[in-house]
């Protein structure tokens, strides 16, 4: 029989791609309206008001009801205490292997899904190509400064934080019917759940699963934390170098 606190998958499904659906909306529609601002400004700024709040309340609103105060608890379901030292070293071999995916994986991905990205991009202003670079630097200074200072804490610490709690901890936990099935499960729907992102899917599945996979079979979910924010770290300096060169 499945657990009172388990939430179940078809819930799950439809809890994350409603948020998801709301949050991307509307940051297609206010990037739309706002062309004075970079588009992942705004969406660093919409993050921060609408999608990551939706996730903290689903987790804060299911400890209330599983042990009637509102905490994080439902997050830290089942972990064990593990060394630093311990977590930052398997971070960082996760954060190599992830390293070497960018090399192979994204290429590929990439190459496969260029004629699909390419049309879609043509319905949408030339702000949502994040990896134009020229339309960010077309920017005054101060925004773009503003954008990099935004983005820079919204995507090494809150975002990452956040969905790890979420997803590696409160879903995880709660979807554990599955047992060995669960991080899979849990790093796709993670995966997909990305529609600002879409053209990176298999790339982030490759990358997420062992670092999920390590942080299931030990019950951590830093493992998967600081790996997250390891690879997030990477990717955003090497995005704001990039604009201020």
């Amino acid at each position: 029989m499945k657990s009172a606190t388990q939430i179940g998958l078809k819930k799950t499904i439809a809890m994350v791609f409603v948020i998801t659906g709301i949050f991307t909306t509307l940051y297609l529609i206010i990037g739309t309206l706002l062309p004075q601002l970079p588009t992942i400004l705004i969406f660093c700024i919409l993050g921060g008001l609408f999608l990551l709040p939706a996730e903290w309340f689903l987790m804060l609103r299911q400890s209330k009801k599983n042990y009637g105060r509102y905490s994080i608890k439902v997050a830290l379901t089942g972990q064990e205490k593990q060394s630093i030292q311990h977590i930052f070293f398997i971070a960082f071999i996760l954060f190599g292997i992830a390293g070497i995916f960018s090399f192979t994986i994204q290429p590929l991905e990439n190459a496969l899904l260029l004629t699909f990205r390419e049309k879609l991009l043509l319905f949408l202003p030339i702000g949502f190509d994040w990896s134009n670079i020229e339309y960010i630097k077309s920017f005054p200074k101060n925004i773009i400064l503003a954008t990099c200072a935004v983005y820079f804490i919204f995507n090494v610490f809150v975002g990452p934080i956040t969905e790890e709690f979420f997803f590696r901890g409160y879903l995880t936990a709660h979807n554990n019917e599955y047992e060995k099935w669960t991080p899979v499960i849990i790093t796709i729907i993670f995966s997909l759940y990305h529609f600002w992102l879409p053209f990176h899917n298999i790339f982030r599945i490759f990358v997420f699963l062992p670092m999920a996979y390590i942080s299931y079979r030990k019950k951590n979910i830093y493992f998967c934390m600081v790996s997250h924010i390891l690879c997030n770290l990477f990717s955003t300096i090497s995005f704001i170098i990039a604009i201020v060169n």
